[in-house]
């Protein structure tokens, strides 16, 4: 069952509410290159990004971010730290979220950026983590307790002004500390917005986000992600992507492949990854098996909408269970593919 939130919108995404779980990522480069910028979210888009992040760590770079809002219609959140003057100047440029850690912010400082989103009708996304949680409260109360405490005084402070348009986010290191602190951040009402921040490289940072936002999506709890990774933001797109397709939260192809073994007598490695690159992008909900050997292939699809098993030169089709097709393993995989049009190409 899906945590209750309030539903805001980030221009025309809804986040929050009964709205689908977004995915979100953030550009690397600075947003003064802004053909750089630029590519980055049309790349991000085309992939399956719903809302991009951008840095805007000073004026010439709040002047940037105005030139790529006007360029792009993909959803833009303006990422401030300190300067609350950086906050306004984004607002007026155009930004469609503002996310700010008040944790570097005086707090009157912080009400000037509240009033400004509310009067100009866009959401503010309050980030708080390890490194800005209060020390002393850390000390005496616990990472976990400390950020949400934190957190929740700075809702309440949003309130009292009469803002709403929230978006929470509590992250760590910590794959085990980022759980338990968004199961608490969940029961204050507003959409979550979940990742494991400084995750690391690409595989270290697919394990501890798959298992953080996998188990909290699991429980109701989030609804927008981003798979912090130092890498492309586009590996961070397509493995949000994947993970919401593997949990049954987002439309798309579930693809099934052995881990192949001593049985194996054809070129397994080769042929998954081309079935799988050939269907990656396909936006319906179908299955998908790729076998390799007589054992476990029939098995494994039988509940696939087609599937192809492969042993001694050659390979079997099987379509919704049944098998209907032997082919060569020479030119198995392009005639799989067209099998995969048939299916996909019929409403």
């Amino acid at each position: 069952m899906r945590n209750p939130t309030k539903k805001i919108y980030v221009r025309n995404v809804p986040i929050g509410g009964d709205s689908p779980i977004a995915i979100q990522s953030m550009t690397n480069v600075s947003v003064t290159d802004v053909e750089a910028t630029l590519a980055q979210i049309e790349q991000c888009a085309a992939n399956g990004c719903d809302i991009m992040r951008i840095a805007v760590p000073n004026a010439e770079c709040a002047k940037a971010f105005a030139e790529v809002r006007r360029r792009t219609n993909v959803p833009l959140v303006a990422d401030i730290h300190f300067d609350y003057r950086l906050a306004l100047a984004a607002i007026e440029a155009g930004a469609d979220k503002i996310r700010i850690n008040p944790g570097n912010m005086p707090l009157p400082q912080l009400d000037k950026v509240t009033d400004c989103a509310k009067a100009n009708g866009i959401p503010i996304r309050i980030g708080v983590n390890a490194g800005s949680a209060d020390r002393r409260a850390m000390s005496v109360e616990g990472r976990v307790k400390a950020m949400c405490d934190s957190l929740a005084k700075y809702v309440e402070r949003f309130e009292e002004r009469g803002f709403y348009d929230i978006v929470l986010s509590v992250k760590s290191t910590d794959v085990r500390e980022t759980v338990a602190a968004n199961r608490l951040a969940a029961k204050l009402g507003y959409p979550i917005h979940m990742g494991v921040t400084e995750a690391g490289l690409l595989r270290q940072g697919l394990v501890k986000n798959s298992i953080a936002i996998g188990s909290l999506l699991l429980e109701g709890i989030g609804d927008t992600v981003r798979v912090s990774l130092t890498s492309d933001p586009v590996d961070e797109v397509r493995a949000a992507k994947d993970m919401l397709v593997s949990l049954g939260l987002k439309k798309g192809v579930t693809f099934v492949s052995c881990p192949k073994c001593g049985r194996c007598s054809i070129d397994l490695e080769n042929v998954a990854a081309q079935i799988y690159d050939y269907v990656k992008d396909i936006d319906k909900n179908i299955k998908i098996a790729v076998m390799g050997c007589e054992v476990n292939g029939p098995g494994e699809c039988s509940d696939a909408d087609l599937g192809m098993a492969g042993a001694n030169g050659k390979y079997v089709f099987f379509k919704h269970g049944k098998r209907y097709k032997t082919v060569s393993a020479q030119d198995a995989a392009e005639q799989f593919k067209r099998e995969i049009d048939l299916i996909t190409n019929v409403d």
